[in-house]
């Protein structure tokens, strides 16, 4: 786990880019990803005029696999004029290293990078396809002039890029472009409406105007036209296409799901260093301990306690640790020294988000304890059926689609008059736009994940910025629109999972999990979206994925020691803080501070924004902590890397 930085220029370099500094500057800016090691190399060193590209790559190293300096990056080729730097974990190099041996190959390293980059050599772009794991990288081929960049299935590892004059930069960070001082600091104004409307910016845009996020299960082959296109190489809804569909019992389906989560966990602990485990007592963690202990090993696990206190959940950890036995951490976080930590975690943030706190909290306490490896349970809810949005499309979908078929006029006034009675709160204006949908996933699913509905975000953006947005039209409207016209006749589970996976989980979860761990120089890997797991998971019937009367069902009776009732009883809770019992009191301050920077730098409408804090502290219930709160960690964000409106 690293991260990567680099800059391409083809054709004479523009007077004043120096490519090298602008590498070596943003290599710097990503010393908390890596603090074991760093390079940066020119790979075309020629300079003359014989050359006409140039490519400097650069690299920080958080040592994980062969931690000797043979492993270290940028990695070039003594056969061929082909470099990389690369970021993640490739779960299945040892058996890719076998197969290049067979082709008559040596190497002179024991890691994953090494495979990749004769693998590239071997099989070119393809061999994204080979590949299982997370991963970031960006190849240098010296004999076509190309720069070929690439990221994860799932999109667990970034990768930012920013088109220059007569070529690209790209980075695992934004902050690192930023720090280039190439990249103009401007704030996106089509990009804030969609921050506003669910707090993350969908890909390929981001909130600086001119870096793009290379989606998931995507590559670009970049050469001297420089247009970094990107094309995918991987969908996730291939799998739950109506002729791959498996007609399978539950009992075939739990075996084979019990195979696929037992040889995620082997390749997950692939590692040269220990490997920890995030441990909440929820379902999804507790699996990842309990699939150790079959295999023999005996889990280092973490959780945070806040003693006492009421959303203090350590008990649920220890049953499962003294249930498996194992090594168990847990770190106190006194209520005292909440509102410190939370103000750090706000100036850590890479891009802004309303969420990742409670990531950045076990990342500082576990890298801390000397862990740089950690297993998160992230997915988990995604695709065996954990949240409420897979229970409200099984239930409501059939009748939904019923009152979308009524006239549009009648769906229309019957929306009118709910904005009416419910006095245009964020909850009401999202109950009448589902009145409004054709009760369809791609109208539907986008409006439960707002945080600002279309009316607050006017009030916020002013009538004219919220126009020129709304003219673009919805991105996740659009996303599911064409994910249903390529799946047609796909499940409805199988397609609410692509709907959170590609909106929320990627979006928010696995951005703010890199961005925090990463932070503090931690790893952090994630079995439960191995990808060949999910394409199994999507080719199943709905009726076995349904949350029925036990939500992830499959998930927990498809492990292969039971988990204790009292972790899988419970109700489903996410990390829980009392955020608006700080912001009233502790943080306030704080809030006020940020809240007023957005109206002074005139990113959004000073009377809108104020008009809710006073909502908010007068305790009006329509008022959640999380829009104020996204709010400030917005302005945290802007005043962290300078950007103008």
């Amino acid at each position: 786990m690293c991260g990567i930085a680099g800059a391409a220029v083809w054709g004479d370099v523009p007077r004043g880019f120096d490519p090298f500094r602008v590498t070596a500057d943003m290599t710097r800016a990503l010393a908390h990803r890596g603090p074991d090691g760093e390079g940066v190399v020119d790979c075309t060193p020629r300079h003359d005029a014989a050359s006409p590209a140039t490519c400097v790559l650069g690299h920080r190293r958080l040592a994980i696999i062969d931690l000797s300096d043979r492993a270290a990056q940028p990695m070039t080729s003594p056969r061929v004029p082909v470099s990389v730097t690369y970021n993640g974990e490739i779960y299945n190099f040892r058996s890719l290293r076998r197969e290049l041996q067979r082709t008559g190959r040596d190497f002179q390293s024991d890691s994953d990078t090494e495979v990749l980059l004769q693998g590239y050599e071997e099989w070119g772009t393809s061999v994204v396809d080979r590949l299982r794991g997370m991963f970031a990288c960006a190849i240098w081929d010296g004999r076509s002039q190309q720069l070929v960049v690439a990221r994860d299935r799932l999109g667990i590892k970034p990768l930012y890029l920013h088109r220059t004059e007569r070529g690209v930069l790209f980075a695992s960070e934004i902050r690192a472009l930023l720090a280039s001082g190439v990249v103009p600091r401007e704030l996106d104004p089509l990009a804030l409406d969609q921050f506003l409307a669910y707090q993350a910016v969908p890909p390929p845009r981001t909130l600086v105007r001119g870096i793009d996020l290379l989606p998931p299960g995507h590559l670009a082959v970049i050469d001297s036209r420089h247009a970094p296109t990107s094309q995918p190489y991987w969908d996730l809804l291939t799998c739950a296409e109506p002729s791959r569909r498996l007609s399978v019992s539950f009992a075939a389906a739990r075996e084979r799901v019990r195979q696929l989560l037992s040889e995620s966990i082997d390749l997950h602990l692939v590692s040269d260093v220990p490997v920890g485990v995030f441990l909440s007592g929820g379902v999804d963690s507790s699996a990842l301990v309990a699939l150790m202990h079959d295999r023999g090993v005996t889990a280092r696990t973490f959780s945070i306690g806040f003693p006492g206190t009421s959303y203090d959940e350590a008990a649920y950890a220890r049953a499962i640790a003294s249930r498996f036995g194992t090594e168990h951490v847990e770190i106190p976080i006194h209520e005292a020294d909440i509102p410190d930590q939370i103000r750090a975690a706000a100036a850590s943030i890479d891009h802004p988000s309303g969420d990742g706190i409670n990531t950045f909290l076990i990342s500082r306490a576990v890298r801390a304890a000397g862990v740089t490896v950690a297993l998160s349970g992230l997915g988990g809810d995604e695709f065996f059926g954990g949240y409420p949005s897979f229970e409200r499309f099984a239930r409501y979908g059939q009748y939904a689609r019923a009152w979308g078929r009524s006239p549009g006029a009648v769906r229309s006034s019957v929306a009118a008059a709910v904005r009416a009675v419910g006095q245009r709160s964020v909850a009401t204006e999202k109950t009448a736009a589902l009145l409004e949908t054709d009760g369809s996933l791609p109208e539907a699913f986008p409006i439960m994940r707002e945080l600002f509905a279309p009316a607050q975000r006017e009030a916020l953006l002013g009538r004219e910025r919220r126009a020129d947005a709304e003219q673009q039209g919805d991105p996740y409207v659009t996303l599911l629109a064409r994910a249903l016209e390529r799946a047609a006749g796909a499940g409805l589970m199988a397609l609410v999972s692509y709907a959170e996976a590609r909106t929320y989980m990627h979006d928010v979860l696995l951005r703010d999990t890199d961005q925090m761990s990463m932070r503090w120089g931690l790893e952090v890997r994630v079995p439960l979206i191995d990808h060949r797991l999910v394409e199994y998971l999507m080719t199943l019937p709905d009726d076995l994925r349904e949350p029925g009367d036990r939500p992830k069902r499959l998930l927990i009776e498809s492990l292969p020691s039971p988990l204790p009732e009292i972790c899988v009883d419970r109700p489903k809770q996410g990390f829980v803080l009392p955020f608006a019992t700080w912001m009233r009191g502790e943080l306030r301050a704080f809030c006020e501070d940020h809240l007023h920077g957005l109206g002074a730098k005139r990113v959004l409408s000073d009377a809108a924004v104020q008009s809710m804090w006073r909502g908010f502290l007068a305790d009006d219930r329509r008022i959640s902590w999380s829009r104020p709160w996204t709010l400030v960690a917005l302005n945290a964000w802007l005043d962290q890397v300078r950007i103008a409106a």
